[in-house]
């Protein structure tokens, strides 16, 4: 609940700019029943892990990472909010959208998707030594998409159907799920988009796959 709050707040200070903010691109490879395959190409993200549970990580991870896009870098330099939140459970350290979280032994890895226009050289530099810029490769990645509220019981509940879903294709998940959440708070849950994405194995390129 403090972490839809904290968003809210963040949110309703950018206006009208919220319907624009940009997302990350992709190319969908193949479309099954339950989900779809895309290619996500590389993307600059500020990470920040934080100790906790996964409401205190995410409302902790947020503050740095928002401090840093609202101007707590050198330069005092603003940029704008993408889309989605994220979070995402895992051995690793993993706003366009996302803001991604990572569970990562004991810990939380939240994430930020920085804009397009800016480069791994052009960036500002933390002033928040916690928090850390890097560049994702690119990976393919399962994506289940599903409206409603942001509860973890219903996460869970459209993760495992993911997992079915990725063992009845035959394809071999790798690292752990990322949790998407794209709208407002103030969304109405039922139209609210969220999804679930998990990396697999790369199964070929789009033009050996059928459409």
């Amino acid at each position: 609940m403090r972490l839809v709050k904290l968003l809210s707040a963040t949110l309703l200070t950018m206006g009208p700019a919220v319907s624009a903010i940009e997302k990350p691109k992709h190319t969908v490879i193949q479309t099954f029943g339950d989900f779809e395959l895309r290619q996500v190409p590389s993307y600059l993200v500020a990470e920040t892990r934080v100790e906790g549970n996964q409401g205190e990580a995410g409302n902790e991870g947020f503050r740095r990472l928002a401090g840093y896009i609202f101007g707590k870098n050198q330069g005092g330099k603003k940029m704008a909010m993408t889309a989605p939140v994220t979070m995402e459970a895992g051995t690793k350290i993993a706003m366009t959208a996302p803001v991604q979280q990572t569970q990562a032994s004991g810990a939380y890895v939240v994430q930020f998707m920085m804009p397009s226009s800016w480069t791994l050289q052009t960036l500002p530099r933390p002033l928040d030594e916690r928090v850390v810029l890097k560049e994702m490769p690119p990976r393919q990645m399962a994506a289940l998409t599903y409206s409603g509220i942001w509860s973890e019981a219903r996460y869970q509940s459209h993760l495992n159907n993911l997992r079915k879903a990725l063992n009845r294709e035959g394809l071999k998940a790798l690292g752990e799920p990322v949790w998407a959440r794209y709208d407002a708070p103030w969304t109405p849950w039922f139209l609210r988009t969220n999804e679930i994405l998990v990396e697999v194995a790369s199964i070929g390129s789009p033009s050996s796959l059928s459409q």
